[in-house]
């Protein structure tokens, strides 16, 4: 069983360092470490351990009226999807131009956006090869995991 304390040294050196992922394995123990998961801050693969639970998101206040918000419009195409739950970007910085926009073509390592998640931006890439025909969600938007983000043609 690992040590408690190293463990925590660890998580606490990705923290420091801004690290998402770490993988450590000496032929006895194998830790795997990642920020940014749905479930967890922290997700501990082997050995199991307890993850303090990611804190729940606020639901935005209603401005008035009954009415509900309009669904994000459907996707006919397939579609790039959002890993984590977080916040969307369109572009690196606000006076940056956006990532792609429709008419691009993209290919499997073409980064499409960021998704900011505790504070970490992480790069999303198309993951598929393509043509963005639409951008589904607007930049500073909350997105959910496996929301779709863009169709493609």
């Amino acid at each position: 069983m690992i040590d408690l304390k190293k463990l925590e040294k660890l998580i606490s050196l990705m923290a420091e360092n801004d690290m998402t992922e770490i993988e450590l394995d000496d032929g006895k123990e194998k830790v795997q470490l990642k920020r940014g998961s749905t479930s967890a801050p922290v997700q501990v693969v082997a050995p199991p351990t307890h993850a303090a639970p990611a804190p729940a998101q606020a639901e935005p206040a209603s401005t008035g009226g009954s009415a509900a918000p309009a669904p994000p419009p459907a996707a006919k195409g397939p579609t790039i999807d959002s890993p984590m739950v977080g916040t969307f970007y369109a572009a690196s910085n606000p006076d940056s131009p956006p990532f792609v926009k429709p008419g691009d073509s993209v290919t499997a390592d073409t980064v499409v956006c960021i998704v900011e998640a505790m504070k970490v931006f992480n790069e999303i890439k198309a993951e598929k090869a393509g043509k963005v025909k639409a951008v589904l969600v607007e930049n500073g938007d909350a997105v959910e995991f496996g929301q779709a983000l863009f169709e493609l043609e």
